[in-house]
């Protein structure tokens, strides 16, 4: 039985490839040559998070949480994001959200489609609502397994009564730390292997039948490379 169904948000629950891009793009920004320091391990996670915060702070001093969640209340919900987890909701199966996406982001996502648990990352605050260059790394990108072993063990869930969906590599850690992965849309290849189910198509929709096939029985988690 399934008890538990994790999510990615960025290009997974939401219809953007990042939540901290959204933001780049709406000033005209790219912060690709962090991105390009993160993987090779040339900055941490709260670095990588200075060096967008500054990026922003470059073009507005004074940007503030009111700015951010203006910008990314304009973000969509990914198609069939609603009825997914509502439907995981009626067969009382828990919800989260793991990401390394914004929590700006990640708690409106989750007030709208009535996630359980939402994990993200954020920035501290001044106290006039500014933001400081100083993140709030709750989900390390590289360790997503070990904050979903986290959210396990606070709700007395295993591995085998839990699924997860993403969409890259970063996601692979949590298909490993669940029964079910299911990649949605993968960007790479290593994604798509790692997977027991692929969806490749614009709606998030086929991963509820998925799952509850999985949940009834009638469908058997087969081996990666061949479960399509």
């Amino acid at each position: 039985m399934l008890k538990l169904v994790a999510f990615d948000m960025d290009g997974t629950l939401i219809d953007v490839p990042s939540s901290w891009a959204a933001v780049h793009e709406h000033y005209g920004l790219s912060n690709a040559k962090a991105v390009e320091r993160f993987l090779r391990d040339e900055i941490d996670d709260v670095e990588f998070v200075r060096s967008d915060v500054q990026l922003w702070q470059s073009v507005n001093p004074d940007i503030s949480i009111d700015d951010l969640e203006k910008i990314l209340a304009k973000v969509p919900l990914m198609p069939g994001a609603r009825d997914v987890v509502a439907g995981l909701k009626s067969d009382g199966i828990r919800t989260a959200i793991v990401s390394g996406g914004l929590d700006v982001a990640a708690h409106r996502v989750g007030r709208e489609l009535g996630i359980d648990y939402v994990l993200a990352n954020g920035i501290r605050l001044r106290p006039d609502g500014r933001l400081t260059d100083e993140g709030i790394v709750r989900v390390p990108i590289k360790q997503k397994d070990r904050v979903l072993a986290r959210v396990q063990r606070e709700l007395s869930v295993t591995r085998e009564e839990t699924a997860s969906v993403g969409n890259s590599e970063i996601d692979i850690a949590m298909f490993r730390q669940s029964r079910v992965g299911i990649a949605f849309r993968p960007e790479d290849p290593p994604t798509r292997a790692a997977a027991t189910f692929v969806i490749e198509g614009g709606s998030l929709l086929p991963a509820l039948a998925y799952l509850r096939s999985v949940r009834d029985g009638t469908r058997e988690v087969l081996d990666p490379a061949t479960d399509r």
